[in-house]
Formats: C-alpha cells, structure tokens, sequence
C-alpha cells in the first residue's frame, strides 16, 4: 500500500500540472511558443487522475477502520465526516465537472474555454490545498502556503512538461523562452518561499539536521539534494541552449526539456514518499514510536541521542567534491554533445555521492 501511496501522490502531482500547463499555453499567442497538439484523451485522463489519485488517501482510511464497522457505514462516515473525506467529494465533483466540460468543446476555439479550464483546475489545487497536512494544523495559514505551494509547481512544471512532451517542432521556441524563463523563475520563487513555510508547520528548521535520524527527515534532505540537478537542467534550458539555438536554428531543445522533467517527475516521487512518513513534530517523541530511520542506522547505528553535529570531514569531503563534479558534468554534457542518458546518470550519482557526503557529516 506504501509503493501504491507513493506512486498515487506523484501522478496527481503529475495530472495537476499537465491540466494547468495545457491550459496555460492555450492562451499563449501561437508566435510565442511551439505548436503544441494534445490530444483530448489525454486531457481527459489527467482530469479523471486528479479524481482517482487523490482517492487514495481515503482509501487507506477505509481500509483501516472497515474492520471494526463494516464497509458501507466506514465509507459513508470518511466521507462525510472526515476533513479529508468532505474535500475528496469536492475534488471529485470538481474533476467531474472538468471532464464533462472538455468532453465537447476544442480549447483552441475560443480563449475563454480555455479560461474556465483552468479556473477549475486552480480549484482541485485548492480543495487538495484544504485537506493537506498543514491545513489541518492551521486552517488558513497552511490552506494558503499548501495551496501556493502546489500552484507555483504546477505552473512551472505543467508547462515544461506540455510543451516538452507534446510539442510538434521546436518552432519559435526563443519566443517561448522569453516569458517562460523569467514565469519559471518567479515560480521557483515561491515554491522555495512557501516550501520552506510548510517546513515550519510540521518541524523547528534548527532541527533539520535531527530530522535525518528519522524517515521523513531522510526523505525531505534527499528531496532537496535532487533539487540541484533540477537547477543545473533548468539552467542549461533556459539559457545555453537560447545561446545554442541564436547559432543553430535547427538545433532541437526537445530532448533536454524532457530530461528536466523527468528530474521533476523524480522529485514529485520522492514528495509522494514524505506524505507517508510521520512528521517530526517531537523528534524524540517520534523516534520512541517509530524508531530511528533504517537508511540513518547503515551509517550510525545505534545513534539516536539528540542533538546531532553536523561538521565536514575529509570523508564526507571527498564525496562533496565528488558530487559537485557529477553536477558538473551534467553541463559538459550538453557542452561536448555526450549521450543525453548520461546528464541522467550524472543526476543520480550527485544524489548518492552529496547523500553519502551529508550522512558522514553527522
């Protein structure tokens, strides 16, 4: 049920931004992006995702109390009297509607079906927002910082992944580049900005280090370290290959646009593993409920007394400088035109060597 948890979040993080990014571009004049074609079942599929994949919650919910009250009474009762339960129906009734709304129209026809689209896309981000962890510890303060979170990714995400995915040419892609670098920028913006506000409603940030003893904590440090690659893509995408493209007209973008959002697609999995993990409200509190995590006891075992120190050695140097040379390498990559698969392995192996340069740092 964890895998099948895990790989439910990262879809409906993945449907989320496809509906907006699609969306989004349809309202982009034609000269200022490439032709982008997606099909209608596409989009159809992604609206009916976002119903099925936020299911999964409630699911889990059922299946633990169907026990002790019968199927039929625990799935009327989730429902209806469980926060996650009442936002799910709105989510649902609202994926619905999004889906019978596309069914008849062709978005291309008229600016304001495209409008509509997206308002209630932004609304199944919102109603997701309302039944997020945060919110449930503070109402409006974390519905807001949730849902700005989640929009921001999803605008920056969607369209990178439409337009990577779906586009027909690269025609007009210096055009795309225009707008679309400075909107990824001001979204990265955000996203860090409300990321790190998530991050005080379930933990203290001078316990970030600590957090590492437990699963939440190691998911969360290997999130961010993935975030690098993301950054070093995204620069090779937003501004060596405007300059590539000012010499080579024929040079295709395509490839590599695809390869960030595959990173964001490995980023949206590890998220989903976070969503499984206990919080760290008391980190003591949680290591003598759950024990320390099982990825921190290969390096430390038996350390759980708090706090921990954190402070470079030649060990976890050598991996640090490891590391920054994968990330390096992912530039050479596009400079000396390698296999694009390597900028990929170079991602994952940055990922394991500044993991493994954190790890002997405590």
């Amino acid at each position: 049920m964890i895998f099948i948890s895990v790989l439910s979040e990262a879809l409906l993080y993945i449907c989320l931004s496809f509906l907006l990014g699609s969306f989004i571009l349809q309202l982009v004049p034609v000269i200022s992006r490439p032709a982008v074609k997606v099909p209608k079942v596409t989009l159809l599929t992604a609206a009916l995702g976002v119903a099925f994949f936020s299911f999964v919650p409630v699911l889990k919910i059922i299946l633990y109390l169907y026990h002790g009250l019968g199927l039929g009474m625990t799935i009327t009762s989730v429902l209806l009297n469980f926060e996650v339960g009442k936002s799910w129906i709105s989510t649902g009734v609202i994926s619905l509607i999004l889906f019978i709304y596309i069914l008849p129209i062709k978005l291309e026809q008229r600016p304001i079906f495209s409008i509509n689209a997206l308002l209630l896309t932004v609304a199944l981000i919102a109603t997701i927002g309302w039944s997020s962890h945060a919110s449930s510890l503070s109402r409006w303060p974390g519905f807001v910082t949730h849902t700005t979170h989640m929009l921001a990714i999803s605008i920056w995400v969607g369209i990178l992944l439409t337009v990577s995915w779906f586009s027909k040419n690269h025609e007009n892609w210096l055009a795309f580049l225009k707008w679309y670098s400075p909107v990824a920028m001001i979204c990265l913006f955000f996203t860090i900005l409300s990321g790190l506000a998530l991050m005080t409603f379930v933990m203290n940030l001078h316990d970030y280090v600590n957090s590492w003893t437990i699963s939440y904590g190691q998911a969360l440090l290997i999130k961010h370290l993935a975030i690098a690659p993301l950054l070093v893509f995204a620069f090779i995408n937003s501004s060596l290959i405007r300059k590539k493209m000012v010499n080579d007209s024929s040079f295709s973008p395509l490839p590599w646009a695809r390869l960030e959002s595959v990173t964001v697609i490995l980023i949206f999995s590890i998220t989903g593993s976070l969503s499984q993990q206990s919080p760290p409200h008391e980190i003591s509190t949680t290591i003598k409920e759950t024990g320390t995590s099982k990825l921190f006891n290969f390096f430390h075992q038996g350390v759980s007394h708090l706090p921990l120190h954190f402070r470079f050695n030649v060990t976890s140097m050598i991996f640090l400088l490891t590391a920054l040379f994968f990330l390096t390498c992912i530039l050479l990559t596009f400079v000396k035109r390698a296999p694009k698969a390597m900028a990929l392995i170079m991602s994952i192996l940055f990922i394991l060597a500044s993991y493994l340069a954190f790890m002997y740092s405590v």
